[in-house]
């Protein structure tokens, strides 16, 4: 059994006393928690701070992105360097925000898994369809291209550091949630994909997490899945009784 996971993506909001402020509460919520792995991701403006005061806790201190060069005159960038100095255990790379507003390529993940590892950072491989993928029918050949993208090239000794999260993008922000059903047809074709591209014994060990709307309210039927092992946490990671509701059902 893999050890369940919840991640906040707190995108670009929070001012670092609005942060500080939300991990306070965060961590009363969940004091005395195990079973489920937390890990949050600020803006790059708060790591420091909010690491300072994850120290002590059982939450994980993660990034939203980064570079893969490790320096240079790469303005407005944070190398993973940087991240690991800040704290950061984890860094979220192909974001569909990332692949769709900012035009990265499965190419640029890869550069980044790989500048990651060097970094000591563990990777979160975000990985997902459009709806008008979906509704031609291409939902499970876009992800497996997307898997194959980020991570050729490397061997079992990265796939099993990693985690890869699934995103139907039609259903980030939207208020839409992918079905149970939906979800884990998803997530079992990753599963197996995996098991085509690795050695069994080191696929094994990459947690999927689902990222979509999550919520309160849907996170156990989801959790339910045998294939979901976690979740990729949005708008309802940003409000510590939302976000400490999920934590629970998923532990």
């Amino acid at each position: 059994m893999l050890t369940p996971m919840i991640a906040g993506n707190w995108k670009m909001n929070m001012t670092i006393d609005e942060g500080a402020a939300l991990v306070r509460d965060l961590r009363e919520k969940i004091t005395g928690l195990s079973g489920v792995e937390v890990m949050i991701a600020p803006p790059f403006t708060l790591l420091q701070h909010i690491g300072h005061l994850l120290a002590d806790s059982n939450i994980k201190l993660g990034a939203q992105n980064m570079h893969h060069e490790e320096s240079g005159a790469f303005t407005g960038e944070v190398s993973g360097r940087m991240l690991t100095d800040a704290g950061c255990e984890y860094v979220i790379l192909g974001h569909s925000e990332r692949r769709h507003v900012f035009n990265e390529t499965d190419a640029m993940v890869n550069k980044k898994v790989t500048a990651a590892i060097r970094e000591d950072l563990l990777p979160i491989v975000c990985v997902g369809e459009t709806l008008e993928k979906r509704d031609s029918g291409r939902a499970l050949d876009v992800v497996r291209s997307q898997i194959e993208g980020a991570f050729t090239g490397h061997g079992p000794g990265i796939i099993k550091k990693s985690t890869i999260a699934y995103e139907p993008v039609w259903a980030i922000g939207t208020g839409r949630t992918a079905t149970p059903e939906q979800a884990e047809e998803v997530h079992a074709a990753i599963r197996e994909h995996l098991f085509k591209l690795f050695e069994r014994s080191a696929a094994e060990k990459v947690r999927i997490l689902y990222g979509g709307s999550v919520k309160p309210g849907n996170i156990k039927t989801l959790m339910d899945e045998p294939n979901i092992d976690g979740a990729l946490v949005g708008g309802a990671s940003l409000k510590a009784e939302d976000f400490a509701g999920i934590i629970n059902f998923a532990g």
